[in-house]
């Protein structure tokens, strides 16, 4: 076994085929034991629950190569957590969170060798899914399911240095109140298509939602949530029940009170504040923190600095990205070691 011979420097953050994927399969009430494949291909029958009423649901996390050469990953009892959440939401059997511990770290250990070297700022990206898989035409669950984790080399979120963002606030509704935005499911995602590709064919990066019901809180993105940095440097989130609880976003927080010894709150934010805060920034696996450097609302501009990340927001990904490849001390619990 040897590391792939990869250009890891110049590594894009998109698809590449790996050695295995883990798949189980839950028929007759009950989940098989799940094995490693070789084949990425899935076949599906014609009228698949997932290809007619999109009852699929999915989480997303990363391996790293430590200096000292254990490969680790972070935190994956909770989306473990979070997926049998959006389990139970869609109507969906529940895999087992222990298994799908497991099943993690069996797919990254045959797949070790596509794990990026420490310094290369690559990552193997890891994608745990489930989906109804039998035929189904009326309107209801699926019998049937798989549950499968497949894992792809990635380079950094932001090659080239990081790039302030510029957001909208969009007219479009990412979530309805008393519906699944607090849950990691497709639909949701398909549902932010639209507006996000309107987006950028109007000059911005992504969309800012205010809350469905009354259009006056923030909320979130299309697929991060946000922070806020008041100008005496208290690291401030939304707090809604349709926000997807990001990881990312929970661990951010306990950076900021434990590790920097800064005030944190989690609370409704009126769109009417945006003004008032010093620093911004999107929270989510793939970058940990990306700077926004400019929120539009209808016309209307709000800076927080398109120069460079923020000397919070900055101090925050710093230190999230030392505790997740292990040059400091993570909290108890927070670094599962794989090999």
């Amino acid at each position: 076994m040897a590391q792939k011979q990869i250009d890891w420097s110049n590594l894009g953050f998109g698809y590449i085929k790996t050695d295995k994927r883990f798949v189980a399969t839950y028929k007759d009430g009950q989940w098989s034991e799940g094995k490693l494949v070789e084949d990425e291909t899935i076949v599906l029958h014609e009228s698949a629950c997932v290809l007619q009423y999109a009852q699929t649901v999915f989480e997303g996390l990363k391996a790293y190569r430590t200096k000292d050469g254990e490969i680790v990953c972070f935190r994956p009892d909770l989306n473990a957590a979070r997926m049998a959440e959006s389990c139970r939401r869609m109507r969906m059997p529940v895999f087992p969170e222990d298994k799908f511990v497991e099943a993690v770290i069996e797919t990254v250990k045959a797949n070790a060798d596509w794990v990026p070297p420490y310094g290369s700022g690559a990552s193997l990206y890891i994608r745990p899914y489930l989906f109804g898989s039998d035929a189904v035409i009326g309107v209801k669950p699926a019998t049937e399911y798989q549950f499968r984790i497949f894992v792809t080399p990635v380079g950094p979120y932001f090659k080239g240095g990081v790039r302030p963002l510029t957001l909208r606030i969009s007219d479009y509704d990412r979530a309805a109140p008393n519906g699944t935005g607090h849950i990691k499911a497709g639909l949701n995602y398909a549902m932010s298509l639209y507006a996000i590709v309107d987006a950028h064919e109007q000059g911005y990066d992504e969309n800012l939602y205010p809350d469905s019901k009354t259009r006056s809180y923030v909320e979130e993105t299309g697929g991060a949530n946000v922070l806020f940095v008041t100008k005496d440097q208290k690291v401030v989130t939304p707090k809604s029940d349709t926000i997807l609880p990001s990881i990312t976003r929970r661990s951010l927080m306990t950076v900021a009170s434990d590790y920097l010894g800064l005030a944190t709150e989690e609370r409704k934010i009126p769109l009417t504040e945006l003004e008032e805060f010093a620093e911004c920034g999107l929270c989510g696996t793939a970058a940990v923190i990306s700077p926004v450097g400019r929120i539009v609302d209808h016309g209307k501009e709000i800076t927080y600095g398109m120069e460079k990340m923020g000397p919070v927001t900055e101090k925050l990904y710093n230190t999230l990205r030392s505790i997740q490849m292990c040059e400091i001390p993570a909290p108890e619990g927070w670094i599962c070691k794989i090999l």
